[in-house]
């Protein structure tokens, strides 16, 4: 009797187990798409971002796709701007740039190139001043002076050089601690202090550039005249202007080397840094002043801001500790017949023979410039 019971259980469990397994899997074999339903199509490179959605919900590569080259191809935003729908620039290669994107482009300029070149020209320039005034000295006069004077520099002459030396000073130095500061001030001041800072640098810089862009036109104008070239001028470029024998070399008003500044330094270089400023300024009309026109216009600019400092500290070296007397001419206007005839025998000359007169302002003008002690 128990075991019929026990085998009347056993086949009882069999039978409940495969109608379960029955039931679990006729749903199964039953299974499928409902309906109507169509299966969304595979993926393509070409899909828009709602078409990614659905083939692949979280994929958004279009998007992504669309931003990178939204240089090429502007996107759609509501917001105004010239270069509205334009998140990433397109690709370009500068002069010392990878094929990149155009912001990519300029940054590996300025850090590359301008920065760590700039920076050692003016070392450079600055510890070949050094040298050449600690083994030299400052040039002197052979003579003694005869207490008789010239008149140099009119004080109209005086006013535009020094107003446009006063603001090329105050560009060179904000520009320098816009553009190098971050390496040698940023690590002293802090970075609350140096923001302050860069930001006074930047207002003085913009404030500076058309101070300096008029006053250089004028020195351009007045100072013309005296330096165009001449064949003595060949004369003193042959002898390096006896800078390094000590040979006196007659020279015009302006000799050789003050004639390449000139037409280097304040002319091509001047009138570079002028224009590339006054588009970093946004005041030439007509520009769009997209970024990549102002990044262009900043490379034009450092580039020929660094030369043109580079240049300019020879100029202030010569004016100031490298040639006696130099300093006065530009402050008084007047120079003694000593110093004219050792630095400047062609035109000291001219002026004895009366092709030049020895006083060329007015009479008011002359007592406000002229020393005491003017003979």
């Amino acid at each position: 009797m128990f075991r019929l019971l026990q085998g009347l259980t056993i086949a009882a469990m069999l039978s409940l187990s495969v109608s379960v397994g029955a039931q679990s899997a006729a749903p199964a074999a039953t299974r499928g798409a409902p309906e109507g339903y169509v299966a969304p199509a595979d993926p393509k490179p070409e899909d828009t971002n709602a078409q990614r959605a659905v083939s692949q919900p979280g994929n958004n590569a279009p998007f992504w796709r669309a931003v990178r080259e939204s240089g090429q191809q502007s996107g759609y935003t509501s917001l105004p701007g010239v270069e509205k729908g334009v998140l990433i620039q397109s690709l370009v290669q500068y002069p010392g740039s990878k094929h990149t994107t155009a912001g990519e482009a300029w940054r590996q300029v300025r850090n590359q190139w301008i920065l760590p070149y700039g920076g050692a020209l003016l070392l450079i320039v600055l510890l070949a001043l050094a040298l050449f005034y600690f083994t030299k000295g400052p040039i002197k006069l052979s003579q003694p002076e005869t207490g008789r004077r010239i008149e140099r520099f009119t004080y109209f002459e005086r006013a535009a050089h020094w107003t446009n030396a006063i603001a090329f000073v105050a560009l060179a130095i904000s520009g320098i601690v816009m553009a190098f500061g971050k390496f040698f001030l940023l690590p002293i001041l802090g970075g609350t202090l140096f923001g302050w800072l860069a930001y006074a640098m930047k207002t003085i810089h913009n404030f500076a550039g058309p101070l300096f862009a008029v006053s250089l036109v004028v020195v351009i104008l007045t100072f013309v005249k005296d330096n165009w070239p001449s064949t003595h001028d060949l004369v003193w470029l042959a002898k390096g202007g006896g800078l390094f024998t000590g040979a006196h070399v007659p020279s015009h008003r302006f000799n050789a080397g003050e004639k390449l500044l000139f037409w280097g330094g304040v002319f091509l270089l001047g009138l570079i840094v002028v224009a590339s400023g006054l588009v970093l300024d946004k005041l030439v009309p007509g520009l769009l002043y997209t970024r990549g026109e102002m990044q262009i216009a900043h490379m034009i600019h450092a580039s020929a801001a660094v030369l043109m400092m580079a240049a300019f500290l020879g100029h202030i070296y010569m004016g100031t500790l490298g040639t006696q007397g130099a300093y006065q001419a530009m402050k008084t206007g007047y120079v003694d017949e000593t110093w004219a005839k050792e630095h400047h025998e062609l035109w000291y000359r001219d002026i004895q023979a009366g092709k030049i007169p020895a006083q060329r302002s007015t009479s008011h003008q002359a007592a406000a410039g002229k020393p005491a002690a003017q003979a």
